[in-house]
């Protein structure tokens, strides 16, 4: 039984197995350039799913090598929502308030944003520090999260990076997840999987 964290907005319900704070430990394992055999090496990972009342998640990830050192590896931020249409009284562009009544404000009325898959549609947005902005969208279902990239930004100086899918799964209550990547010149390949315990 998943326990529902406090203030959490109704809309949000469908990812509420999210929410917390996860650490683990993962590979990763991608051809670099010419490389007959893809470089492989383990990492560690804090995770972290937070909110704030409104209908998103705040996502945040850092990793490091599990070397002696535990050298910074990667850190990526962004947020999680429901991907449905606008209603007046949604808040935004910018910092507008919406007008009219909170849309999908109880349990039940989120029931009408389900799909035909028995799930919900989900859209991530995630942004680097290496210059590369991502949209993703999929679906949530059972403890599960199926993502592909819709939109892929990258700076003018940002390393090759196209598209990519991402898949999330609660088993067990640990956190796995699996990301391949379409970058360096390559088509859509396996690049990194992790398990994580929640700690907070």
């Amino acid at each position: 039984m998943i326990e529902l964290p406090e203030g959490l907005a109704p809309e949000l319900v469908p990812l509420s197995w999210l929410v917390g704070v996860w650490e683990g430990t993962g590979v990763v394992e991608y051809p670099v350039g010419d490389e007959e055999t893809p470089r492989k090496y383990e990492f560690g990972q804090r995770v972290s799913f937070s909110h704030d009342g409104l209908p998103y998640l705040n996502y945040s990830s850092t990793t490091w090598l599990l070397d002696d050192e535990h050298t910074p590896l990667a850190a990526e931020m962004g947020y999680w929502r429901i991907d449905r249409p606008s209603e007046p009284g949604d808040r935004g562009p910018a910092m507008l308030l919406g007008e009219g009544p909170t849309p999908f404000s109880t349990v039940e009325s989120v029931e009408a944003l389900r799909n035909t898959t028995d799930g919900f549609d989900v859209e991530a947005a995630i942004i680097h520090p290496t210059g590369v902005n991502e949209l993703y969208v999929g679906r949530v279902r059972k403890g599960r999260i199926d993502l592909a990239t819709d939109a892929v930004m990258r700076s003018p100086n940002a390393k090759d990076y196209s598209a990519a899918t991402r898949l999330y799964g609660l088993v067990e209550g640990k956190l796995f997840w699996a990301w391949d990547i379409a970058a360096l010149g390559k088509e859509l390949t396996s690049h990194a999987s992790g398990q994580l315990a929640k700690v907070d």
